[in-house]
């Protein structure tokens, strides 16, 4: 596994690294179990600041993707090993998006949209059973 980084892209380094792990996931080179370098050893591969990397770290926790566990450090979780097979239609969504002009940044936009918009609607439903 190799995370990458650009010092001079303007986009958050914590975001980089965050980026970097869950490329590797959806590419399969990472799987559920697999444990990722201590946060100080990539902090120092990188010649950037170990609480960078920690931050990485747990939004890949917030995430989902990974488990931090004191004295075993960040692994793989489980919930991860769907993104590998969503790979092609994310490559897909991707193409589709720019061909049409639509921006990475507006795309994820959208899907957080759809994401909440459908949480907001499950939740009206899971309502709607439990009342009399």
């Amino acid at each position: 596994m190799l995370i990458r980084v650009d010092p001079d892209s303007p986009r958050a380094l914590y975001d980089q690294v965050a980026a970097s792990v869950r490329s590797d996931i959806l590419a399969g080179v990472l799987a559920p179990g697999d444990r990722l370098p201590a946060a100080r050893d990539v902090a120092e591969a990188l010649d950037i600041n170990q609480h960078t990397v920690l931050h990485a770290y747990q939004r890949l926790r917030d995430e989902g993707l990974v488990d931090l566990r004191r004295g075993r450090g960040a692994v793989i979780s489980a919930s991860a090993a769907p993104l590998a097979e969503l790979a092609h239609d994310i490559d897909e969504l991707v193409r589709r998006a720019a061909a049409l002009g639509v921006s990475a940044d507006t795309l994820a936009g959208i899907v957080h949209a759809h994401r909440d918009a459908r949480t907001g609607m499950n939740a009206i439903e899971n309502s709607e059973e439990d009342s009399p």
